[in-house]
C-alpha cells in the first residue's frame, strides 16, 4: 500500500501563489507517474498535471499551462506543484495520486492511489 498526504493549501489572493507538496510513504517503489487532480464543489473531479518517474516528462491541462509548475523528488518520495498567477476558478480541493504508468497519464481511472485532498481558496 501507498499513503499519500498533501499540504501547503489555503486562501490567497488573486495573483498570488501557493506550493503544494505530496509526501508519500509505504510501498513508494511500486509508483511511476503521479499527479495532481482538483475537485471545484458541484463539479466532477479533473485532471491538472502529471509527472514521470524521473521527472523528464510532464502534462498540464490547458488552464494551468505557464502557470503551474510539477515536480518531483523521489530522494524524499515528494511530489509538488508550484502554482503561480492563482485566479478564483482555481478554487478547488486539490488532490495528489499515484500511478503503476510511466506515462503522466490525464486520466484519474488510471491513477491508484489518492491523497485526501487539500483545499486551496482564490479570493478576487
Amino acid at each position: 500500500q501507498v499513503q499519500l498526504v498533501e499540504s501547503g493549501g489555503g486562501l490567497v489572493q488573486a495573483g498570488g501563489s501557493l506550493r503544494l507538496s505530496c509526501a508519500a510513504s509505504g510501498r513508494t517503489s511500486g509508483i511511476y507517474g503521479m499527479g495532481w487532480f482538483r475537485q471545484a464543489p458541484g463539479k466532477e473531479r479533473e485532471f491538472v498535471a502529471a509527472i514521470n518517474r524521473n521527472g523528464g516528462t510532464t502534462s498540464y491541462v490547458d488552464s494551468v499551462k505557464g502557470r503551474f509548475t510539477i515536480s518531483r523528488a523521489n530522494a524524499n518520495n515528494t511530489l509538488y506543484l508550484q502554482m503561480n498567477s492563482l485566479k478564483p476558478e482555481d478554487t478547488a480541493v486539490y488532490y495528489c495520486a499515484a500511478t503503476f504508468y510511466n506515462n503522466s497519464p490525464r486520466i484519474l481511472g488510471l491513477y491508484k492511489y489518492w491523497g485526501q485532498g487539500t483545499q486551496v481558496s482564490v479570493s478576487s
